[in-house]
C-alpha cells in the first residue's frame, strides 16, 4: 500500500496539487493507494479537499503526534517547515505516518508550485 503525503502553501489551488501528485505517481511502481495524507493544520485548505475529490482518493489529516513519530525517517529538511510544524518535511512525514508501521519512502519530497509531495510504501505485504 502506498500513502501520498502532501504539503502546500496556504491557498494552493487543486490543479497544482493534482499535477504534482500525478508527476509523483509516474515516478513509482504502482500499488494500491491508501489516499492523500497531510497534517491536521491543513484541514482548512480548500485546494486539498478539491484535489482529493477530483483524484477520487480519501484525504486524511494526521495529528501532530503521528507525523512527529516518523520525523527521524524523513530524508529532506526545510528549516521553515521545522519552525512552523515541528517536522523536517510535511510531505515525507505525512506519507510515512499514513503508510503505517515499518513504512519506507519510495519517493522523497518533490516540490512545484507551492506543493510538496512524497510517497511511502507500507512495511507489510501488499494487499
Amino acid at each position: 500500500m502506498m500513502a501520498i503525503g502532501i504539503g502546500c502553501k496556504s491557498g494552493t489551488k487543486a490543479d497544482a496539487i493534482i499535477a504534482l501528485v500525478e508527476t509523483a505517481l509516474a515516478r513509482v511502481e504502482g500499488d494500491t493507494i491508501a489516499g492523500l495524507f497531510t497534517i491536521a493544520e491543513k484541514t482548512h485548505e480548500a485546494g486539498l479537499h478539491e484535489a482529493a475529490a477530483r483524484l477520487s482518493l480519501p484525504l486524511m489529516f494526521l495529528p501532530e503526534t503521528a507525523v512527529k513519530q516518523v520525523a527521524c525517517k524523513a530524508e529532506t529538511r526545510s528549516e521553515r517547515v521545522v519552525q512552523l510544524f515541528g517536522v523536517p518535511s510535511v510531505a515525507e512525514t505525512a506519507a510515512l505516518a499514513g503508510a503505517g508501521d515499518g513504512a519506507t519512502l519510495i519517493l522523497p519530497r518533490i516540490s512545484e508550485g507551492g506543493v510538496t509531495c512524497a510517497i511511502a510504501q507500507s512495511g507489510g505485504s501488499s494487499s
